[in-house]
């Protein structure tokens, strides 16, 4: 199960504390002070838009979003930072919960006819898992070329033998970062985990977000009146998206880039740069990020966003253990009138990410960010909505782990039509959720504040 895997990753870790030590986060200020000035660029299927026609985008992009000022300064950061395109034409498919991800993969997966990447944190030999394979196995009988990369951490209880059979059936199988020195086929870099979950079928279509292959998402979740989970079967609240366009080319260079520096053998000839046309209207941008970067994109763009709010931040988020520039955007952002509102867990896969964050409510709480805890399903959702016109959804965590250790992917889609949906789904995360009262908080047990005095010494492991 997920839950044995992070107490096995966090023993692990405390082995290798000495090698996390340097690392540390950017100064955000400095960066976002220097890449704040730049005039918006789009691409579309053809290649860069001209000066005068991204201007005339930007106008009415401004226009139907209310003139909001996050507009200008993001977008700007974001494409000083990025490699990626800001991107036209793309239709994105907000995905809810495990049920309905995997239905539209495996229904994507029976489609191809080219190519299927897969590039997962998780993939676990159960239900699930297993459908996955047999629909694999099919499509590499077909013809399909399948290519996985899976992590070495992530995939630890995963027997061999699942990977094997795939293998001998032609799949490309490259396991991230081995665990075992011995089979490092360059630095041995234990800390070093591919936290990303990808789906790229014939280069035309990309499923990201935070869903792992394992049954615990199988069941979905709902909304049920706030109150004690049944933990002998709790479902996982998760997010993911669907996105057809010209943006999945950019998936698609990550996808690949992560198999050169892995050493992967050499992929079998396909078309996994395919001719891509508009499919919709949504404007997307694809954020990765690596150690090996000198700075987190995705870190400083959120912060960023955060501290370009001008009326709302909505974030939804499954381990959260902020560092001090982050608490500060928080706190920042609610003290010039920005409603912030955050949506946690109440209960978690972790106990020490569970309680490492809560040790951060009191400052939050005086700070005045209010706090949301999801009842019921465990909340593994990655999402964000800024002044319901600026969004994400990935895999990137709020903690030290994600910005500084991991191999994440994000995806920004830009414009109110999107941001309602995100909004909604927000809302109905709220609406099971219990707000956390500060003077509640203040008398709570004296349990949970000697766990979370305990739990943050640790917070840079997590």
């Amino acid at each position: 199960m997920i839950s044995n895997i992070c107490h096995w990753i966090f023993s692990l870790l405390l082995a290798t504390v000495a090698l996390t030590g340097c690392a540390t986060l950017p100064d955000t200020e400095a960066l976002i002070q220097r890449h704040n000035t730049q005039a918006a660029n789009f691409e579309n299927a053809r290649g860069p838009v001209s000066a005068k026609r991204s201007a005339a985008i930007f106008a009415e992009l401004k226009r139907r979003s209310g003139d909001l000022d996050i507009l200008d300064k993001q977008m700007a950061l974001e494409q000083a930072i990025s490699d990626s395109p800001l991107t036209l034409g793309n239709k994105v498919t907000l995905l809810q919960d495990g049920s309905a991800t995997y239905a539209a993969m495996f229904a994507a997966i029976a489609r191809a006819k080219d190519h299927i990447n897969l590039e997962s944190y998780i993939i676990e030999d159960d239900a699930i898992g297993r459908e996955f394979a047999t629909l694999l196995l099919a499509a590499q009988a077909r013809g399909v070329q399948v290519n996985m990369v899976y992590d070495s951490v992530g995939g630890f209880n995963t027997p061999k033998a699942f990977f094997e059979r795939l293998t001998q059936a032609g799949i490309a199988v490259l396991e991230f970062n081995p665990v075992n020195p011995l089979q490092a086929k360059g630095a041995w870099l234990l800390n070093n985990r591919d936290h990303r979950k990808l789906l790229i079928v014939d280069g035309r279509t990309v499923f990201l977000g935070g869903i792992n292959i394992s049954s615990v998402y199988s069941s979905g979740s709902v909304v049920r009146r706030p109150g004690k989970p049944d933990q002998s079967a709790v479902a996982w609240r998760d997010t993911d998206l669907q996105i057809e366009g010209p943006v999945v080319a950019e998936f698609q260079k990550m996808f690949m880039e992560t198999w050169r520096k892995q050493h992967g053998p050499a992929m079998a000839e396909r078309t996994y740069f395919p001719t891509l046309t508009a499919q919709g209207k949504d404007i997307v941008r694809a954020i990765a990020s690596t150690p090996d970067d000198p700075y987190s994109q995705i870190y400083l763009t959120l912060i960023s966003a955060i501290g370009n709010a001008e009326k709302h931040v909505h974030l939804t988020n499954a381990y959260f253990v902020p560092d001090p520039q982050l608490l500060t955007a928080l706190t920042s952002a609610a003290a010039r009138g920005v409603a912030v509102k955050l949506v946690l867990p109440s209960h978690s896969d972790s106990q020490l990410v569970f309680h490492a964050g809560r040790a951060h409510y009191a400052e939050l709480l005086k700070g005045g960010v209010q706090i949301f805890e999801r009842q019921g399903e465990l909340l593994h959702s990655k999402t964000a909505v800024v002044d319901g016109v600026w969004s994400t959804v990935g895999s990137t965590n709020l903690d030290w782990r994600s910005f500084l250790d991991n191999d994440e992917v994000n995806a920004v889609i830009l414009g109110r039509e999107f941001a309602a949906q995100m909004q909604a789904m927000f809302d109905k995360d709220l609406a099971a959720s219990i707000r956390i009262d500060p003077n509640a908080w203040a008398d709570r047990p004296m349990e949970f504040k000697l766990k979370e005095w305990l739990a943050q010494f640790w917070k840079r492991l997590l």
